[in-house]
């Protein structure tokens, strides 16, 4: 028994460690991630040196072909568009957080190569942790956070193995994630225990799990809806006089996500794909209350809070569908959505008493 004991604190303080060291690599992918877009802004000049280049080119072009005619024209520099027009494509993407330039993309492969090792530290303290405690290791909000935070980066990483363009999302993540495990280590940590007889049971897999994975994914919804919010009022800037064209540092970061089109369809596609998963936590959860409580439903502030976030949700995927909601509503509906489930697990278990309080700090 002794030597059990000793045993499961020896992987527990492991746990710990490697947690930890996943914090230090991630603080170095985190300032990988700042190279990236800080040596992938092109300077003022390089800036304007672009942008003269190419009307320099048409206008030497149309000289000659002028000198042949016997005639001279005029080169009008051409208009920047920023909104597709009817029965068009949508505006192209930008550069990416490299801005284009091999050195902004070297610090943006070299973020995600750190990433990825501080992802593989962070499932090796989450799995150490299960060992440890020889179950799920998300009975108490310290586990909680620290498997979130590692589905949110695996999802990333997924559809960057997937060929897809979110490499932009990598900053504002690992920024979160370093946020998220330094408050899981000095607020929130439990040491290592046995769960309370209610949560012994095989819903535990099944319905937190869920809950974690839907999270993860909302999140990257999220982070969507806010940049999008950013991208598309940058956009507004360009299409408006002159008077009204956004500053230098503006331009520099927000040229290069992706158009605000973009975004806005990634954050609907993320949310309407995770949107049935939530649904099915919380249909999971309530079987599980039956099974512990003896009741399916009973208006416990988690109960509520997690069906304020499932209508939130729903709220936003009608207004798309039958509305025609797109752009700034459906954005903000889809975060106010976000902040519901941020406040079903931050404000619930940390300052509401009910039955789910035993998954408090």
């Amino acid at each position: 028994m002794n030597i059990a004991a000793a045993a499961n604190e020896t992987l527990a303080h492991n746990s710990n460690l490697l947690v930890y060291s996943a914090m230090a690599v991630y603080t170095l992918a985190f300032l990988a991630h700042m190279a990236e877009w800080v040596f992938g802004s092109r300077s003022k000049v390089g800036r304007t040196a672009a942008a003269l280049t190419a009307p320099a080119k048409a206008a030497a072009t149309v000289s000659v072909k002028a000198q042949q005619g016997g005639g001279t024209a005029v080169l009008e520099r051409p208009e920047v568009i920023t909104k597709p027009v009817p029965g068009s494509r949508d505006v192209p993407d930008g550069p990416g957080a490299a801005g284009g330039t091999e050195k902004g993309d070297l610090y943006g492969r070299i973020a995600i190569s750190l990433t990825v090792l501080a992802w593989a530290l962070h499932v090796g303290g989450v799995i150490t942790r299960a060992l440890s405690v020889e179950r799920a290791p998300w009975g108490n909000m310290y586990e909680f956070s620290t498997t979130f935070a590692s589905v949110a980066v695996g999802l990333y990483l997924l559809l960057l193995a997937l060929k897809k363009n979110v490499r932009w999302i990598g900053l504002p993540l690992v920024t979160t994630v370093l946020l998220d495990l330094g408050l899981a280590v000095s607020v929130l940590y439990t040491a290592s225990d046995q769960l309370v007889p209610a949560l012994h049971s095989y819903w535990l897999w099944i319905h937190v799990s869920c809950a974690i994975i839907s999270g993860a994914a909302l999140y990257l919804g999220a982070v969507s809806a806010l940049l999008f919010l950013f991208r598309d009022s940058y956009e507004a800037k360009l299409a408006a006089p002159k008077g009204k064209q956004p500053g230098a540092f503006a331009t520099s970061v927000l040229e290069r996500l992706p158009s605000a089109a973009s975004l806005d369809k990634f954050s609907y596609r993320v949310n309407a794909t995770v949107f049935p998963l939530w649904t099915f936590t919380i249909i999971a959860g309530s079987i599980w209350a039956e099974a512990a409580w003896g009741r399916y439903w009973g208006w416990d502030p988690k109960e509520v809070w997690a069906f304020i976030t499932w209508v939130a949700y729903a709220c936003y995927l009608h207004a798309r569908a039958t509305a025609g909601w797109k752009g700034r509503r459906a954005a903000w509906l889809g975060l106010i959505g976000f902040v519901c489930y941020l406040i079903n697990y931050y404000g619930v278990n940390i300052f509401v008493t009910g039955l789910h309080s035993y998954a408090g700090v």
